[in-house]
């Protein structure tokens, strides 16, 4: 089973940036990838996703214009650049296929922004 392992999180002041890392243990190739968050007492959501057959990315309103989702199949990893970064963004942030499937959740990785 392909696993994903998040890091790069950590504690960041408003405005700050933040650059986290999924790496896979296998090629993915050509697969749709996706960044998920969940905060506290909050349903996890989908903030971007990269399209493997393509370049073509896309992102919740909520982070359009400040998060760049972007993937190094070499390196079988897949980035989240995320700047401006706001309290708002505090969460658990994953890696996961886009769908996602519920077998390749990891521990994920926490992102603080708090001044």
């Amino acid at each position: 089973q392909l696993q994903l392992v998040e890091s790069g999180g950590g504690l960041v002041q408003p405005g700050g940036s933040l650059r986290l890392s999924c790496a896979a243990s296998g090629s993915i190739f050509s697969i749709n990838m996706g960044w998920y968050r969940q905060a506290p007492g909050k349903e996890r959501e989908l903030v971007a996703r990269i399209i493997g057959s393509s370049t073509y990315t896309d992102y919740a309103d909520s982070v359009k214009g400040r998060f760049t989702i972007s993937r190094d199949n070499a390196k079988n990893t897949v980035y989240l650049q995320m700047n401006s970064l706001k309290p708002e963004d505090t969460a658990v942030y994953y890696c996961n296929m886009w769908p996602f499937r519920n077998d390749y959740w990891g521990q994920g990785t926490q992102v603080t922004v708090s001044s």
